[in-house]
């Protein structure tokens, strides 16, 4: 109990400072037109710039931190008491919206909180975890955005099959908690299996476990592909040094972890998903919108996304067929 105390406690903190550096609740910025809280599972780069574009989209319509708008940012470090202290919390707070970031924060709010709107992202599979009843027409007070296009896991399988014909097993680093995690690693086990290549699975329940899951892929895979896991991505710095020093291709399925030291991925950047989602609050908050009639929405700027570093790195020649397979070649191919 000591430990959950202190964990809840530096969330605490960090919600704290989070206001206090973006002004908001202070004397001098006066009353608030509008009042949101945020819950977000844990801080990691993709998950942070989610949070960063949904309240600039917020900021560009008017509705501006430590101007006309209080904003509670609760982050939960992972923990699930956490989580669940935070979403009684806000249940029992007066805001005028509330958004989760990933599944587990998304979840709960959903769970908790009946009496004002909650939208969500990062969420991959938003009706498999009962976030919503429907993508078309949620219902009650809960929509959002999934942060998965199920074609990006196809396409990236595609293009490991099509351009690393070496590559028999490819090795997943997976907490089989989540069930996002779950999700996409089915997804890309189906995809990989079409192309007569294997899935090899890496368990890690925490993110300490991590390293030591990515160490055990050494000589059972030829690959290593992580998904939108929470678990794992807070801890992709210690795969990319496996996959560096082993010379493994290491694929992930967001840009962040790509931008880190991933060698390559199909997807977006997460600054613009938490960017849709805040138009969505801004739809509810000054147009009137309900949650209910607004239908939960998906990435739809997809492009394949390289590190030509990383790809030194991990002794991968970038051939020109590869890169002509990248739309955007200004900003998806990191140098």
């Amino acid at each position: 109990m000591k430990l959950k105390k202190k964990l809840l406690s530096t969330v605490m903190l960090s919600t704290a400072a989070l206001l206090a550096l973006a002004g908001c609740g202070s004397k001098e910025s006066g009353s608030a037109s509008y009042s949101i809280a945020i819950s977000q599972i844990v801080e990691h780069p993709s998950l942070d710039a989610t949070r960063e574009g949904f309240l600039k989209a917020l900021e560009d319509a008017g509705i501006k931190a430590g101007d006309n708008l209080k904003v509670d940012v609760n982050i939960a470090q992972g923990d699930s008491t956490n989580n669940l202290s935070i979403a009684q919390k806000i249940a029992s707070g007066k805001y005028d919206l509330a958004l989760g970031i990933a599944t587990p924060s998304a979840l709960t709010l959903a769970q908790n909180v009946k009496d004002f709107p909650v939208l969500f992202a990062a969420v991959t599979d938003p009706l498999a975890d009962k976030v919503v009843s429907s993508l078309e027409k949620p219902g009650a007070n809960v929509t959002g955005a999934s942060d998965t296009n199920p074609e990006a896991i196809v396409r990236l399988m595609d293009f490991i099959a099509s351009d690393f014909p070496n590559v028999k097993n490819v090795g997943i680093v997976i907490n089989e908690g989540e069930s996002n995690a779950v999700i996409m690693a089915k997804k890309a086990e189906e995809a990989l299996s079409a192309h007569g290549i294997k899935l090899v699975r890496a368990a890690a329940t925490t993110s300490s476990e991590v390293k030591q899951a990515a160490e055990s892929l050494i000589g059972r895979a030829d690959a290593i592909y992580i998904t939108l896991d929470n678990t794992v991505v807070t801890a992709a710095d210690s795969i990319i040094q496996v996959a560096n020093d082993n010379k493994l291709p290491f694929f992930s399925s967001d840009r962040d972890t790509v931008e880190k030291g991933a060698f390559a991925t199909v997807g977006f950047k997460y600054y613009d998903h938490g960017y849709q989602v805040g138009q969505m609050a801004v739809d509810v908050l000054k147009n009137g919108k309900k949650p209910a009639d607004m239908p939960v929405s998906v990435p739809d700027k997809l492009d394949l996304i390289l590190n030509l570093k990383a790809a030194e790195a991990q002794g991968i020649d970038v051939t020109d067929a590869m890169k002509d397979k990248v739309k955007d070649k200004e900003n998806n191919i990191i140098q």
